[in-house]
């Protein structure tokens, strides 16, 4: 038997709070998986593109780069 969106709506509101976080977090983590369906050659050709791009703006000098020591710095400050 299936039930329509709106009868599951009204049973799980009746959950307890632990558990209505648990299915929310279970859902939008299946949202997530759905948008980030990517293989693994266009993940990697995505990083190479952006890898790429912040050389170009390093090269540029459109940004400029932090040392690492302050970094570890403001990191170890927090």
């Amino acid at each position: 038997m299936v039930r329509s969106p709106d009868t599951l709506e009204r049973e799980l509101l009746h959950l307890p709070k632990a558990d209505r976080a648990r299915l929310a977090q279970v859902l939008l983590a299946s949202l997530h998986a759905e948008e980030a369906a990517a293989s693994p050659a266009e993940v990697e050709a995505a990083w190479e593109a952006e890898i790429a791009r912040r050389v170009d703006e390093l090269r540029s000098g459109t940004v400029a780069g932090i040392p690492a020591e302050q970094v570890f710095a403001e990191v170890l400050d927090r």
